[in-house]
């Protein structure tokens, strides 16, 4: 996938794009993520890429004339372009899932108070929020995209099927985890995981992710309870303690 950024401060998304899991995938050629400088398509000799709205109000609005020249040296028109904004449709797994199929994205960071909306309505751009709250710029909100957009991707995890069976995507929160030693401060591993006992390992794992799930989640409580499930008989004996 070619995932191309607009922003004010390229320098943000470095230690991210270049590090970890994404690093990786962009060193073996599953992403290709480039970035590009607004202001260098300013015409102005400060490079200036924001004004005063019209009607007045707080804050600053991005120019136009330097997203347009941006857009147009990319090549943008028909691509799918995806402006980080507050007031978009909340990026939920089904946009995640629906994203990470498309070979081309675009995504243009605002920043100060808004963008000039001649943008927004000319490129025919996809407004897209993170949640009901507001951040100084988009650089953030398009990072979180893009990660949660290329863990969806082939072969960008380990294992292909990784991101089905973690917290949220399988419908419940995810179960606590626990590594070396087995006692920390006192604190001991819970003993069915070094058990060895595959089935009760996954049973106790399961009970736990109903626990957290109807505790801190009931929205998702509910989702999970009105779906359809295809539990066996001891994990309906479990759920049935949370009925």
């Amino acid at each position: 996938m070619k995932i191309e950024i607009l922003t004010l401060f390229p320098e943000m998304f470095k230690p991210v794009t270049e590090e970890s899991i994404l690093g990786r995938a962009r060193e073996n050629g599953i992403l290709n993520i480039t970035l590009t400088d607004i202001r260098n398509y300013s015409q102005n000799k400060h490079k200036k890429a924001d004004d005063y709205p019209f009607g007045g109000g707080a804050g600053m609005v991005m120019l136009a004339e330097p997203v347009f020249r941006a857009l147009n040296a990319l090549n943008a028109k028909g691509k799918r372009i995806l402006y980080m904004s507050p007031r978009g449709k909340i990026l939920d797994h089904e946009m995640i899932l629906e994203l990470s199929k498309e070979e081309e994205l675009v995504i243009l960071c605002g920043h100060y108070e808004s963008v000039d909306q001649r943008i927004i309505d000319f490129w025919d751009m996809q407004e897209v929020s993170i949640g009901d709250y507001i951040l100084t710029g988009g650089e953030l909100p398009a990072m979180i995209l893009i990660d949660a957009v290329a863990r969806m991707i082939p072969n960008v995890l380990g294992s292909s099927s990784a991101h089905n069976e973690e917290s949220i995507y399988s419908g419940l929160l995810e179960y606590p985890q626990y590594t070396k030693p087995r006692q920390y401060e006192g604190i001991d591993v819970p003993e069915v995981l070094i058990s060895g006992n595959h089935k009760l390992i996954h049973l106790w794992q399961f009970e736990k992710s109903l626990e957290l799930t109807k505790e801190r989640r009931p929205d998702l409580w509910e989702k999970f309870l009105k779906k359809e499930k295809n539990l066996t008989k001891d994990e309906l004996k479990i759920l049935q303690k949370f009925l």
